[in-house]
């Protein structure tokens, strides 16, 4: 699937203050913001001290949002003229380019090591023979589809379907944003039942397809292409006692309705994907629903939440 990003540059002091911005948009909705600081810039530099006491240097950083499709200059240049006026800093120019069409999670992720998570070990055929006895083997390689069980968020998923799903518990279970379908394939060998799993990413359904056959549990995944609950199998299936979505802040929060509306009352919500500064944001979205956090794992800057209904 084809991306855009959205860039610029702007001092550190008020590069917090255009990414919350850019991140609070709904149109055009960013897929994710992030800042970085800009390698071997000329700027002045001004230190600050941070939590821990320490002295950080800090000069130009860069501001760059990810979009389905591309955002026009001038909407994004509207959208934070306010920012503008708040910091009293003016933009200069803005790079709006395609993502280059790089496999950056083959590139980014072959040769790591294998991933303890609860009862499940995750790991890539390189690897197969360090399977300990005992754990739940996950065989998922480094490939075009996100989750292998080495990023937070996708470890805070595995380590909640460990705490809550007993060997042979039939569940109605759906993973929304499946990437590798390694949950969903997780959900499967523990409950010997069938699982239903989606992704937006046509790719991302072919590859969970072939890693539930290389599992051994392919009769149990049932895997479409779809955003959100738009497609009809995953409405004639609801209403579901489990619902994992490992995506991202805004779309967990564009789907809050929906998940009240394909949940059994007092059914689980995995949610995953949500930066700890987003949390307030997506916990606030599902409490209009009458959906209530129940418990949270935190891994560096991400979060997983247990929501009930």
């Amino acid at each position: 699937m084809a991306l855009w990003k959205a860039s610029f540059t702007v001092p550190y002091e008020v590069a917090d203050f255009f990414s919350t911005a850019l991140q609070d948009a709904f149109a055009p909705e960013a897929l994710a913001v992030s800042t970085s600081e800009v390698p071997d810039n000329k700027a002045p530099l001004h230190q600050t001290a941070s939590d821990w006491n320490e002295v950080e240097s800090h000069g130009l950083w860069t501001v760059e949002a990810l979009y389905e499709d591309a955002p026009d200059e001038a909407t994004l240049r509207a959208l934070l003229k306010t920012t503008e006026e708040e910091t009293s800093h003016t933009l200069s120019a803005i790079t709006i380019a395609p993502v280059e069409d790089i496999d950056w999670v083959t590139r980014s992720l072959e040769g790591l090591d294998p991933v303890r998570a609860g009862r499940f070990f995750v790991y890539g055929s390189h690897d197969a023979d360090k399977v300990p006895s005992g754990l739940i083997p996950l065989l998922v390689d480094a490939g075009q589809a996100f989750g292998t069980g080495h990023h937070a968020t996708t470890t805070g998923c595995l380590e909640f379907i460990s705490d809550l799903v007993r060997p042979g518990m039939k569940l109605n279970a759906l993973d929304i944003g499946t990437g590798t379908g390694v949950l969903a394939i997780a959900l499967a060998k523990l409950m010997h039942a069938s699982v239903l799993a989606s992704d937006i990413d046509p790719v991302a359904v072919r590859v969970t397809i072939d890693n539930a056959k290389k599992n051994g549990v392919a009769p149990f995944i049932k895997a479409r292409t779809a955003k959100g609950f738009s497609h009809p199998a995953l409405a004639a299936q609801a209403p579901y006692d489990l619902i994992i979505a490992n995506i991202l802040a805004r779309p967990l929060v564009s789907l809050a309705t929906a998940f009240r509306a394909h949940l059994v009352p007092g059914g689980t919500l995995i949610l995953s994907g949500i930066l700890r500064s987003q949390e307030t944001m997506v916990t606030g979205a599902l409490r209009l629903q009458g959906l209530y956090l129940v418990d949270r794992k935190p891994k560096g800057d991400w979060v997983t939440l247990r929501i009930r209904g």
